[in-house]
């Protein structure tokens, strides 16, 4: 029997808490501006049991965007596959990411500041890609799949931007105070491409 089966323990709470914390340091120090130090110093491990988890800083952040990305895009294909119209499902959806945001803003800024470092890592798969998932319902509404990633995109920047402005402070309050009004910006998005 492995040690960690016997202490009745499978590392599982204490993986969680080294994503947790490190999650937190990367959306305010970035990635590279935080070391293992700082992480094990938050968790109030010693390096070594770190690596015993992760077998580098730079795996421990790709893993968590990975995760945490495929896991949105997975709740966007489940509001997708729930039925509905496009104005409820992209209400839905637009939600979602403002709920995101305002309950975990750590981790909505970490998938947004440092997607540029782990989307080459992304597969192209709806389940696992938030840019794929919101094309999907786009081509789920009628469009064409060049107009459907291009609006895909469009929506995303309704979410975004206005996190962005709401991260350093330039939008005051809940982002889901402004829901309505995004959902309805990408509605007109999605109309447009229609016509267009």
């Amino acid at each position: 029997m492995p040690p960690a089966a016997r202490r009745g323990r499978d590392g599982t709470v204490t993986r969680a808490r080294i994503e947790a914390e490190a999650l937190t340091l990367f959306a305010q120090k970035g990635v590279d501006g935080t070391s293992v130090r700082d992480i094990a110093q938050a968790t109030g491990l010693s390096e070594g049991a770190l690596y015993r988890h992760f077998p580098s800083k730079e795996e421990l952040a790709r893993e968590l965007f990975l995760s945490r990305y495929a896991a949105l895009a997975g709740e966007i294909g489940a509001v997708d596959a729930g039925g509905g119209t496009l104005a409820e499902k992209i209400s839905a959806v637009v939600g979602l990411a403002c709920r995101l945001f305002d309950a975990e803003p750590a981790l909505f800024a970490y998938l947004l500041i440092h997607q540029h470092d782990h989307l080459t890592y992304v597969p192209e798969t709806p389940e696992a890609n938030v840019v794929e998932a919101v094309a999907r319902l786009m081509r789920g509404a009628g469009l064409e799949a060049e107009r459907a990633t291009l609006a895909a995109a469009m929506a995303l920047g309704c979410v975004v931007q206005p996190a962005v402005f709401a991260l350093y402070g330039r939008l005051p309050g809940p982002l889901t105070a402004r829901a309505e009004a995004i959902a309805g910006a990408v509605l007109g998005i999605v109309e447009g491409a229609r016509r267009g």
